[in-house]
């Protein structure tokens, strides 16, 4: 090796390791006006993180509703919790067993799109606070023991649950060329409406409460 490569192999090095030391190993806040954004942060280990065969645009669009989606998702799991604990009266023992065979129903496709919004380039939510923000779904503070209260609260959130999905599945799949995002929209609003029913039909008995 000459003693010219040898400096400029000197000078490269020394550049990288500046270059290193401005990202920042530290948490960061992902951009974009939902905060879904993870393919622009100056971090480490996300040079590669892009937004595959999506343009800006198409992530912004498909971005935000993973991000409100999955929000609501996991309201809606902690909502379904909420009341199988409160529950009593008569229907205690058929509500407290139905949450729980519910939410087995729906919890897997909070993984699943929490891991599409990563696999696109984005950061999902997490914390508290933005998961209240984004979601549809408003997990009750108050103790609510009437069955029929219960039941039609979340058959009304079911309501607006499966409508979302169908409209967002058109919206990525429309405007964004999505069809793989807009699937899995598909699949989560037959979830949702299986379990609406099976809760309204409980509504037509005359003894609930």
């Amino acid at each position: 090796m000459t003693k010219k490569s040898s400096k400029s192999s000197t000078k490269a090095s020394s550049k990288n390791a500046a270059g290193a030391k401005e990202l920042n190993p530290q948490g960061v806040m992902a951009t974009g006006v939902d905060h879904a954004d993870g393919a622009h942060l100056r971090t480490v280990n996300n040079a590669l993180v892009d937004h595959n065969y999506l343009t800006e645009k198409q992530f912004q669009i498909v971005a935000e509703t993973l991000q409100r989606n999955l929000a609501t998702t996991i309201s809606l799991y902690l909502k379904f919790k909420k009341y199988h604990w409160d529950i009593r009266g008569r229907f205690f023992r058929d509500l407290h067993l139905a949450y729980d065979d519910f939410i087995d129903m729906f919890f897997p496709s909070i993984d699943e799109q929490a891991e599409r919004l990563v696999a696109l380039g984005g950061s999902p939510v997490a914390s508290p606070a933005d998961i209240e923000k984004y979601s549809v779904v408003k997990v009750p503070r108050e103790t609510v023991r009437d069955a029929r209260a219960q039941v039609t609260d979340l058959v009304a959130d079911l309501t607006r649950v499966s409508k979302g999905y169908r409209d967002d599945s058109n919206t990525v799949n429309d405007d964004a060329k999505d069809p793989a995002t807009s699937d899995l929209y598909n699949s989560y609003a037959a979830t949702i409406d299986k379990i609406r029913w099976m809760l309204q039909a409980m509504l037509d008995d005359d003894r609930m409460n």
